[in-house]
């Protein structure tokens, strides 16, 4: 029996990225489908979509038509269309509950600790699913340590964490680093730092790209 062939993959995102939250869960289907072919090295590699925003956030609906010049009925239209998507994957989203745009940049500093901790995964799930799923305040350091507990992580630690400014170098030199290398839509999906796979893909796509960049070696 063949080994199984290693794939490193940087998953480049924020928890406030629907599509992102699709795209995970079709990369989760596509690594399923593939089973012992591959031996993968995830990653999750921060990403800001409002680096600028104030810690007491804005208004969904006004964000978005300031950010976009979405109107009322395209919010509705894009937000079921979202919703549809993350119901073929097996994620919930309960857009009626997110009534507002955070910022992130404490969700990624756990996230990175999260990862030294070997618990990255697991709080990224969970991360999406509080703030898609619950309507949770993802940049609450309340709601944060609670999240990160319910996933195996040290509250304690996770308090510290957040409170005394933790990995906020290393987080800011990530997000400077995907930047420098073009990347400006998530998720953008990384493959042995030469493949590019953007957008919250089917699953399919995933699994064949994959298996091709298995296949080569």
């Amino acid at each position: 029996m063949a080994a199984p062939t290693p794939i490193k993959i940087d998953f480049v995102s924020d928890v406030v990225c629907p599509w992102c939250a699709i795209g995970l869960k079709s990369l989760e289907q596509a690594l399923q489908n593939l089973g012992s072919d591959v031996e993968v090295n995830l990653h999750f590699q921060p990403f800001e979509l409002n680096p600028q925003m104030a810690p007491e956030g804005e208004d969904v609906a006004e964000h978005l038509a300031r950010k976009y010049g979405s109107t009322p009925e395209q919010m509705t239209q894009n937000q079921e269309a979202i919703r549809q998507r993350g119901a073929d994957v097996g994620f919930t989203f309960d857009m009626d509950k997110r009534k507002r745009i955070v910022n992130t940049f404490d969700a990624h500093r756990l996230l990175h600790w999260a990862a030294l901790e070997g618990r990255q995964t697991e709080l990224k799930q969970a991360l999406l699913a509080a703030y898609f799923t619950q309507g949770r305040d993802v940049s609450s350091h309340d709601v944060l340590v609670d999240v990160a507990a319910k996933v195996g992580l040290d509250p304690l630690t996770a308090r510290l964490v957040l409170d005394e400014g933790r990995y906020a170098q290393d987080v800011r030199a990530q997000e400077q680093f995907y930047q420098s290398q073009g990347i400006r839509a998530v998720p953008s999906v990384i493959v042995n730092d030469r493949y590019l796979i953007q957008g919250g893909q089917p699953a399919e796509v995933f699994e064949q790209t994959l298996r091709r960049i298995a296949a080569e070696g």
